[in-house]
């Protein structure tokens, strides 16, 4: 059975930083491509930021370009996002998913201004 478990979410002010973790489970983690999603209120979700398993390359959405950094690891079957200089638009339920066929429950990210 795939899993996807989200944490490290919280409350941070506009300009501070945090670390999301999502830690994988009931796949073959080194074949598969691990993104980061978010939904905020009212708006459409949104792809965040993604890292394939297979040759590293990774993706940012322009509006976090910059700012995250999203990385991989194999032995821990994690992928990390860090956001760094964090705006109160980044206000979202963020989700990790696995090509877009599973999705984890999501973990609540509110930057305060």
């Amino acid at each position: 059975e795939v899993q996807l478990v989200e944490s490290g979410g919280g409350l941070v002010q506009a300009g501070g930083f945090l670390r999301l973790s999502c830690a994988a489970s009931g796949f073959i983690f080194g074949d598969y491509t691990i993104g980061w999603f978010r939904k905020a209120p009212g708006k459409e979700r949104e792809a965040v930021s993604c890292i394939s398993n297979v040759d590293g390359r990774t993706d940012f959405s322009d509006s976090v370009k910059g700012r995250f950094t999203i990385s991989s690891d194999s032995a821990k079957r994690t992928v990390d996002l860090q956001m760094n200089s964090l705006k109160p638009e980044d206000t979202a339920v963020y989700f990790c998913s696995v090509n877009g066929l599973y999705w984890g429950k999501g973990i609540l990210v509110t930057v305060s201004s």
